[in-house]
């Protein structure tokens, strides 16, 4: 690849990190991604031979290693671009407006299931529907070893139903309005308990980079 052929830092840095998918490749991977799939699933752009590239750059700079089972992990390089991609993300959070082309439910659903905390996923499996009107519908499974978006009925009883627009909730998840405030203006419609209608409030609604919290 092309470099800038400076001696600055910041020159040298953004030759490894700004590059095409590598931020969402390291985003993925602070996440908890670990695996070739586990990191393409959170990146639905980007294709198998362009992934397999950065991620043998990514090896090449030392950010990230192989291990022998295949799995990949964040070198001490690689962890340390943490609170640079945090930064990066909380600003475009801040000041870049969205357009209809970046309201993707998908992508919304699977970063919620990467909120989702060890302690809220118990022995009782939970299904949340989210019915995107201009979508699809879209499942997301709370069990063990870990929640998963589902794209077809997974054949378990529906505990809770969302319905609402891409756009609504990207907007929520990205914590410009509340899961009430949408609710009281009409844009989001819920139908379960409370208790799992506070579940979800606390899943999302303060930002990509924010974390969860926990609820009653």
């Amino acid at each position: 690849m092309d470099g800038y052929g400076d001696f600055c830092p910041l020159a040298r840095a953004a030759e490894v990190y700004a590059t095409r998918w590598t931020p969402l490749i390291i985003r993925n991977m602070l996440m908890g991604c670990r695996t070739f799939t586990e990191i393409r699933d959170g990146i639905p752009g980007v294709s198998r031979s362009v992934l397999t590239q950065r991620l043998r750059l990514l090896e090449h700079h030392g950010l990230v290693a192989r291990e022998p089972g295949g799995e990949y992990r964040l070198t001490e390089a690689g962890a340390g671009l943490e609170a640079v991609t945090d930064t990066l993300g909380r600003w475009g959070e801040r000041w870049l407006e969205m357009a209809p082309q970046h309201y993707d439910a998908g992508s919304v659903l699977w970063h919620l299931c990467k909120w989702v905390q060890p302690e809220e996923v118990s022995d009782e499996r939970r299904v949340f529907v989210f019915d995107i009107r201009d979508d699809r519908r879209y499942w997301l499974l709370i069990h063990r070893p870990a929640p998963e978006v589902c794209f077809k009925p997974p054949g378990y009883p529906e505990d809770l139903v969302l319905r609402t627009t891409a756009e609504w909730l990207t907007k929520w998840h990205l914590g410009r309005l509340s899961l009430g405030s949408a609710i009281h203006a009409g844009v989001i419609e819920l139908e379960g308990p409370l208790h799992l209608e506070r579940m979800l409030a606390a899943m999302g609604g303060r930002g990509a980079y924010d974390p969860p919290v926990a609820h009653a």
